[in-house]
């Protein structure tokens, strides 16, 4: 029978829980760190969080604090400093129980109560939408990595076997959260440079939400594993003996890509497994630098290399830190097959990116940096910091970031720029400098002028031509790849557009209150701006500017007795705001009219929408939504497009098709159809299918304008159980 006080006293009695064991074996201890006190200091988080989590229980059924282990675990399999793996330990306390972040800061340290409440999940704060929630969870996370590195290489640890035990949740719940680990957190490893945990992450994500072709993959890999090593084993023979013959010590092995990759590889190049031949990739790992070089040498004079598919990332290493050369040789039998050749310490880089950097120092922490490998957060931290970014701006500007490749290009000085792909002078002239960027006129690619739009290739000499009295344009913002640009642009043309809307609400207030002979109570209509909520007197005309605010309601709240006798009255309010928004004959497109006019039937543009016109030969101008994916098509014929000014009459109402995603359950439909119902808005056509748990509904609504169409989208997410909603074309 087990000693009752060892649980209370393990360190007297020796007997410590097998998990605690299992964990403290796996921490790194640095030289000159007291075993004792860390073995101490680490039961005591043990101690503590098992004792806090005391009844709580997973949707297994098992303990929840065996998550919380399993996360410390994974911790200090990447040789995270013990505070991290205590934190790892104590990750979800603050969430799940009673103990503050105050209690943390008194039990333990400062440092580790940081760690735990950049973790914590915003409470206290209400969200419109789920989308806006995880936004602002988001937010706080990467502010949060902004005072520590540590708290997103928790929540990667989190993530992860959080993604391990996903079954047990409700299907619509395991798509949601799959989906998030796939766009996010996978793309947030990659950049990150701890490339085990995004393929880890990759994997865990295909299998939730493509169980068929991943079990598929999987069981192909198994069957046909013996013959793949032993071609694999055909190439590495001859280079370990070239390599022998060179005195150069290695190791050598080979690695098969994850199944989400052979999977991607797969659907893009339209093949089957059996055709796919790089699912493995050969890697050798040297001693020094100069020994990368000498083994390319080795396997080049073995096998014929593929020259367009050689990179050298150790004389320009990728923007997440990442080192190695990789070249592309052909086999003996044809076949191709790609060479990874890095140093011991690249390939720890490699494999866990950031984390790699975290150690102790003669049991010292380091201090917090977020070094220049990975600048592109730095940036996105900073302008967190700087904007009060809304949620839905800042998801946009996540997803900008996440980017896979690099090009890299050159300043007329022979400075080297790294970019992201895609990237355009515009990004170029940013990141050489903000106010380069903001009165950028023109550019030069290679010494020859080139449009602002053109996109530039590594190798590029990028000269950026300025002009005094240039600002962004508009136009920029379809174009612009990095989050610097596309931040600054913005910023601009927020301030501008203010400026704008400000003027134009003003304008529409008095012209209003002329027309309605009712001028002499102008002040009294400026000074009602804290009735509707505002802080002062530009945001409130500001929003009169923009549609928020109607005179209707301006006029009912300042004469709230006041009935209205006739329409007439309205109808002239009307008409004066008619007549400051918009011409009153025709539609206005760039000074052309008369034109016949239609609507594409591909994006299905609405009045609020940016809109650009295309001239066909013979039938007028189609209108479509300037982000339509028809428009490339055309766009090789520019001088057929055409600025898109909207003139539609107030009443003029439009179809709009939706995407309803939610989980099926009987009522769904009714309950859909009651909301759009509910905000006097017609339905035209619906069509409702459902797979297993899910059911994907198309709604085609008449929508009189974009504001209308937002409310209802934002009315709909409400709805019992709908995950995602969102505007389609046909």
């Amino acid at each position: 029978m087990d000693n009752p006080l060892s649980k209370l006293v393990p360190q007297l009695f020796g007997d410590y829980p097998k998990s605690f064991l299992n964990l403290y074996d796996q921490i790194f201890v640095a030289p000159g760190m007291d075993k004792d006190t860390l073995k101490e200091n680490l039961w005591k988080a043990y101690e503590f969080g098992n004792r806090c989590h005391e009844g709580q229980k997973r949707l297994s059924g098992e303990p929840y604090f065996n998550h919380c282990v399993e996360v410390a675990k994974t911790l200090a399999s990447w040789n995270m400093d013990y505070t991290t793996v205590m934190a790892g330990l104590l990750h979800d306390i603050v969430e799940d129980t009673n103990i503050t972040v105050k209690d943390l800061e008194n039990e333990f340290d400062k440092d580790l109560a940081n760690l735990v409440d950049g973790l914590t999940k915003i409470s206290g704060i209400e969200f419109s939408t789920r989308k806006e929630k995880q936004a602002g969870n988001f937010m706080k996370m990467l502010l949060s990595v902004a005072k520590d590195i540590r708290v997103i290489i928790i929540k990667f640890a989190d993530r992860m076997h959080n993604m391990k035990t996903i079954e047990f949740l409700p299907r619509i719940k395991q798509r949601r959260i799959a989906i998030e680990t796939r766009d996010v957190y996978s793309p947030l490893a990659h950049r990150l440079g701890m490339s085990s945990v995004k393929s880890k992450l990759d994997d865990l994500a295909f299998r939730t939400l493509n169980r068929e072709d991943y079990d598929s993959i999987k069981s192909k890999l198994k069957t046909t594993n013996r013959q793949r090593k032993k071609l694999i084993n055909s190439y590495i023979v001859p280079i370990e003996s070239g390599l022998n013959n060179y005195n150069i010590k290695s190791e050598i092995y080979g690695r098969s890509k994850s199944y989400y990759s052979i999977y991607g590889k797969m659907i893009n190049r339209n093949k089957n497994f059996e055709d796919i031949y790089d699912i493995y990739a050969i890697r050798i790992i040297v001693d020094k630098i100069e020994e990368c070089y000498s083994a390319l040498g080795v396997v080049h004079s073995i096998y014929t290399p593929v020259q367009e598919r050689f990179k050298d990332f150790i004389a320009t290493p990728k923007s997440n830190g990442y080192q190695s050369i990789h070249t592309t040789i052909i086999g003996t039998d044809g076949k191709m097959i790609e060479i990874q050749i890095r140093t011991k310490e690249m390939d720890k880089t490699a494999e866990i990116g950031i984390a790699s950097h975290w150690l102790y120092k003669e049991g010292k922490k380091r201090t917090n940096d977020i070094g220049t490998d990975i600048k592109w957060l730095r940036e996105l931290i900073e302008i967190l910091k700087n904007e009060s970014s809304d949620p839905k701006e800042f998801m946009d500007l996540l997803k900008i970031d996440l980017f896979d490749g690099e090009i890299y290009v050159f300043t007329p000085a022979g400075d080297l720029i790294q970019l992201p792909i895609r990237s355009t002078p515009v990004d170029f002239a940013f990141q050489v400098h903000t106010q380069v960027g903001m009165h950028c006129l023109g550019a030069k690619v290679n010494h020859q002028l080139v449009s602002l739009n053109e996109e530039l290739k590594s190798g590029d000499v990028v000269e950026i031509i300025t002009g005094k009295n240039q600002t962004p344009s508009i136009n920029w913002q379809k174009f612009v790849v990095t989050s610097k640009a596309r931040n600054s642009v913005n910023k601009h043309l927020k301030i501008t557009g203010i400026n704008e809307s400000i003027k134009l609400g003003r304008e529409i207030l008095f012209k209003t209150l002329r027309r309605l002979k009712i001028y002499r109570q102008k002040q009294e209509y400026l000074d009602a701006y804290s009735s509707f909520g505002f802080n002062n007197e530009d945001s409130y005309l500001s929003a009169i500017g923009h549609g928020k605010i109607t005179f209707r309601e301006i006029h009912n709240k300042i004469s709230p007795d006041q009935t209205e006798s006739s329409n007439s009255t309205y109808k002239k309010i009307g008409d004066a705001i008619d007549n400051v928004l918009r011409p009153k004959d025709g539609i206005l497109l760039d000074g052309i009219n008369n034109l016949m006019i239609k609507y594409g039937k591909c994006c299905s543009p609405i009045p609020g929408d940016d809109v650009t016109g295309f001239v066909t030969r013979g039938r007028g101008m189609t209108v479509h939504r300037s982000t339509c994916h028809s428009l490339p098509l055309v766009t090789q014929e520019t001088d057929r497009l055409v600025p898109v000014d909207w003139n539609i009459p107030r009443d003029t109402t439009f179809n709009s098709r939706l995407k309803i995603v939610g989980m099926d359950y009987k009522g769904l439909l009714k309950n859909l159809s009651e909301c759009i119902g509910g905000q006097n808005i017609n339905i035209s056509s619906v069509d409702i299918k459902v797979n297993g748990a899910i059911a994907t509904a198309y709604f085609i609504v008449q929508i009189k304008n974009k504001r209308q169409l937002n409310r209802l989208i934002k009315k709909i997410s409400y709805v019992k159980n709908v995950d995602n909603v969102e505007r389609v074309g046909r």
